[in-house]
């Protein structure tokens, strides 16, 4: 059975239905940080669970319980979500990490460092500069993970 999980990041306060409707039938969601409100991650968990970390513009009262980073597995894959690439521990490869999520930087980016498949699905919130409006999912069959990014038109 293959899991798919959605990835999405820098929402800040902006849930456009194109994401919505890109994530809709995920097994499990990832939201990198800058959340911008609460209410997104609410409709997020409408359509599966979600892990959240929080990124460097939530600093609201609302987003102090979020996790700056966490480990999650899924599907026989460690998956390791932090908002800033800046924040990647050296440590990873060593502790069985598969892949590695993150956002801040706006640029949707697939690529393998180390032995680990990087991540960042972009931004699914307010444009930035000329950058894509994307989210990302990552396909686990057998504890092997695949990457995919998805410009939304908008």
């Amino acid at each position: 059975m293959t899991l798919r999980i959605g990835l999405i990041a820098d929402t800040h306060g902006l849930l456009r239905p194109q994401a919505l409707a890109a994530l809709e039938g995920c097994d499990h969601i990832l939201h990198a940080g800058d959340i911008g409100k609460p209410e997104i991650l609410d409709a997020l968990r409408q359509l599966a669970p979600l892990s959240v970390v929080r990124g460097n513009n939530d600093t609201q009262v609302w987003a102090q319980a979020i996790p700056h980073d966490l480990s999650v597995q899924l599907g026989g894959a460690c998956l390791y979500l932090v908002h800033d690439q800046a924040d990647i521990p050296t440590d990873l490869a060593t502790r069985g990490v598969d892949a590695i999520i993150t956002g801040h930087s706006h640029k949707p980016l697939i690529t393998q460092r180390d032995g680990i498949l990087h991540i960042n699905p972009g931004s699914a919130g307010p444009r930035r500069f000329k950058l894509p409006i994307a989210v990302g999912s990552l396909l686990i069959e057998d504890g092997r993970v695949r990457a995919e990014l998805r410009e939304l038109d908008i």
